[in-house]
């Protein structure tokens, strides 16, 4: 197959959002834990301690855009991109694994082929879109199933009392205890006076369940992991479990997870994401990027690759 590798910056105008949602879209129902009425800081009480926590998360990179020569004269567009993902688990010490790392040739070309380089292989994956964000979607779905497979690894033995999936939990709602944990808040699901409510809550407190409905649902609540001093939603996080759980043992999960993870909450001298950026995640986003390879080094054997 010939292709040729464009010189623009391959980072340019790729989209970081899998599960970005439109909040006019998105079915809310506050009234599952208590009333909307009765809304107000939760404490947990006396929730079983989690000792034995899996923190699942995936890097991506776009290495080069390419452009394929086509039999009919055309060339279409695609993406060559690398993604990893990985386990940390933290019972009393941190271990990490188990990794995967893929490359992919991410493209709606159906006659593309995969792409070999000194560096590895470019696995043809198909998209369901030729757009800029179609293809960068395709790589973050892809990463998706990468952390599916690492979880579901880490998990083999069941000896788990919490998984901690960095982002949406989407595509993983079946893992006992796993819960999506999500750092930044792009879009505003709650009533004014229930935001005001969130605003409200100290370290250590969580808000009432919600449902939280798009193309899918999930049970949802935000908890605030550490006092900064900062905006009042400084330091709130938001996670999400499955809506299949009943409510009972839903409130038990956000007890949990509400008193499991303020101990593993960033510093600000050591991380500019903090407190929200668990120090598990981020060890485990750097080994994981560490693990990508080089980007020059795979931009050139790209280009010798085109070249050849």
């Amino acid at each position: 197959m010939k292709f040729t590798v464009d010189p623009w910056d391959p980072s340019y105008g790729t989209s970081n959002e899998l599960d970005a949602a439109d909040a006019s879209k998105a079915q809310i129902d506050v009234d599952v834990e208590v009333p909307a009425a009765q809304w107000a800081p939760r404490r947990p009480t006396a929730p079983d301690r989690a000792e034995r926590l899996i923190f699942i998360d995936g890097v991506r990179r776009v290495e080069a855009h390419v452009w394929i020569d086509a039999d009919d004269g055309t060339a279409p567009h695609g993406l060559c991109a690398s993604y990893a993902a990985g386990a940390v688990r933290c019972d009393g010490t941190a271990v990490c694994g188990p990794f995967l790392v893929r490359r992919g040739l991410f493209t709606t070309h159906g006659a593309a082929e995969t792409i070999p380089t000194w560096a590895g292989e470019f696995t043809v994956r198909l998209a369901a879109s030729a757009s800029p964000e179609g293809l960068a979607l395709a790589v973050q779905e892809r990463m998706a199933e990468a952390e599916l497979e690492a979880a579901e690894a880490a998990c083999a033995d069941g000896d788990v009392d919490l998984v901690v999936v960095d982002g949406p939990l989407r595509g993983r709602q079946h893992l006992s205890g796993a819960v999506g944990y999500i750092k930044t808040h792009h879009v505003t699901y709650l009533a004014p006076e229930l935001n005001a409510v969130v605003g409200r809550l100290a370290p250590g407190e969580r808000s009432p369940l919600f449902i939280l409905g798009t193309d899918w649902s999930r049970l949802s609540w935000y908890f605030r992991l550490a006092a900064t001093g900062a905006s009042p939603w400084s330091g709130v996080v938001r996670c999400e479990c499955s809506a299949n759980l009943p409510v009972s043992e839903a409130s038990a999960l956000a007890d949990q997870v509400t008193a499991a993870l303020p101990r593993f909450a960033s510093e600000a001298h050591k991380d500019s994401r903090a407190p929200q950026n668990l120090y598990p995640i981020a060890g485990l986003e750097r080994d994981l990027r560490h693990r990508l390879g080089d980007p020059q080094v795979l931009y050139r054997a790209l280009r010798v690759a085109a070249a050849t």
